[in-house]
């Protein structure tokens, strides 16, 4: 692990190092899992956002593909 230097409000940090999770694990701990958590968030909103631009936005196969819905055949029903 690397140290490093990060500046906080003093009124959050206060609260931060009140929290019993925080006295029980550390501060550090604590502050590297809400690091993770924030990217993890941030990574399923990038990816929630690429679904919906994929299906919102025309792609260049709707193109390719124009015309050919009245060209397939369905097998005729047998029953």
């Amino acid at each position: 692990m690397k140290a490093i230097q990060i500046t906080f409000d003093e009124a959050l940090l206060d609260r931060l190092d009140r929290h019993p999770s925080v006295r029980e694990r550390g501060r550090s701990a604590v502050v590297r899992e809400a690091a993770a958590e924030y990217l993890k968030r941030r990574d399923d909103e990038d990816i929630a956002r690429q679904y919906r631009a994929g299906y919102r936005e025309p792609s260049d196969l709707d193109d390719e593909m124009e015309g050919w819905a009245s060209e397939g055949a369905w097998p005729e029903d047998r029953s």
